[in-house]
């Protein structure tokens, strides 16, 4: 599939309060690497009404922590598009979240675990497949969602705004967020990057945004 020229728009796919990692989807870079299409990925934590993910305390430095402990942890997630479900993967498990030293320990491991597979990087997540206004098609990547969550199948059509999962800890994640990225196909390890923005402003890196339901 030929790379989009334009920039996908979207919808953000929660509401509530959220914070933006990794930088905005519209500047490059965001993930800083177009291995995986990653040029414009960005990351969304969910966040208490202190823009707190979890209380962080001496055991939170030393210490691997449940992913329950974090506020945003089976917060529900909603297409950011109108399109057809092409692949939602359910079965990784959410496992603990890393900060502090743990965290270091983690980073160490990923070639590891990249190695077994996309899966192990992604976790669970839901691909769809849209097409804009000028006819071009990308696919949305939405990923580390919660086991078991994920409410749609392949082939289903979902609008913007409808459920589609809970935020997780699964794949490549230190703490529960969602991950979201578009591509120019369904290949998540060869598929190139598709440029994104957002129906609404889009905060700096480390702001919060917050969305309330309609």
């Amino acid at each position: 599939m030929a790379n989009m020229q334009g920039t996908l728009r979207l919808h953000y796919p929660f509401t509530g309060r959220w914070q933006v990692r990794n930088s905005p989807a519209d500047r490059v870079p965001s993930h800083g690497t177009p291995m995986f299409g990653l040029s414009y990925a960005i990351d969304f934590v969910p966040v208490d009404e202190r823009d707190s993910s979890a209380p962080f305390t001496v055991s939170s430095f030393f210490r691997p922590e449940p992913p329950t402990r974090f506020a945003g942890f089976g917060r529900l997630i909603t297409a950011p598009v109108d399109g057809t479900v092409l692949r939602a993967h359910h079965s990784e498990i959410d496992h603990k979240a890393y900060r502090g030293i743990p965290s270091v320990r983690y980073a160490l491991t990923q070639r590891r675990r990249l190695a077994r597979g996309i899966h192990t990087i992604v976790g669970n997540h839901v691909l769809i497949e849209t097409t804009d206004r000028n006819k071009q098609t990308a696919i949305v990547a939405l990923c580390h969602l919660q086991q078991h969550s994920i409410t749609v199948e392949p082939g289903q059509r979902v609008r913007h705004g409808e459920i589609i999962g809970r935020c997780g800890n699964s794949g490549n994640s230190t703490e529960p967020h969602l991950h979201l990225h578009a591509l120019d196909g369904a290949d998540l390890v060869n598929a190139a990057a598709v440029p994104i923005s957002f129906q609404s402003h889009l905060p700096a890196n480390g702001e919060t945004i917050n969305i309330r339901s309609t």
